[in-house]
């Protein structure tokens, strides 16, 4: 038997003692794979921390939700547990330029009453089109083209394949351009 499998008997015993209320199961759990959790985090959102309130939020879910969830791999679980929390974080927080922001910075100086009125008009029209989009359709199509992010530092922010932000992007151009016209 190889030191692996035994570390993965091990795993699955503590992850059956955590579903029984165990919480040195807990702690054992907690310390092998923090700093684990932490470092996915922190490489996705670059705020030591966000990352550390990421993972510690993480680590709480997973002991109030010991006996409801059935953990089969907890490395996969972690890390899309980060995935959703680093999404999630991006959306309530508004990480991304708004084209409101954008607007006010670049305007010219101009002399007619209503342009004001018309960029408002936009601007709620804009943000309600992208609304309709999916969150994560919606932080991806920001972050490309409100902060003017590539899809290679995209996908590095969010730790996903760069394939499927610019398959997100075509998706979210698709529905805007139908939603248009």
């Amino acid at each position: 038997m190889h030191s692996t499998d035994i570390s993965n008997h091990d795993e699955k015993y503590h992850l059956l003692q955590l579903h029984n209320n165990c919480s040195n199961a807990f702690d054992i759990l907690y310390t092998k794979y923090w700093e684990v959790v932490y470092a996915n985090a922190y490489k996705r959102l670059n705020d030591a921390d966000q990352a550390k309130d990421i993972t510690q939020e993480i680590f709480l879910k997973l002991w109030n939700n010991r006996q409801s969830v059935k953990i089969e791999n907890l490395p996969a679980y972690l890390h899309t547990a980060v995935k959703n929390a680093v999404f999630n974080w991006f959306e309530k927080e508004k990480k991304y330029i708004p084209v409101s922001d954008l607007l006010i910075e670049t305007e010219a100086a101009t002399e007619q009453a209503d342009s004001g009125l018309l960029r408002k008009e936009l601007l709620r029209t804009y943000e309600a089109l992208l609304k309709t989009l999916t969150s994560s359709q919606q932080i991806i199509f920001r972050m490309r083209f409100q902060q003017d992010e590539t899809t290679t530092m995209i996908a590095q922010k969010l730790g996903i394949s760069r394939k499927t932000v610019q398959n997100q992007l075509g998706k979210s151009l698709i529905h805007l351009r139908e939603s248009i016209l």
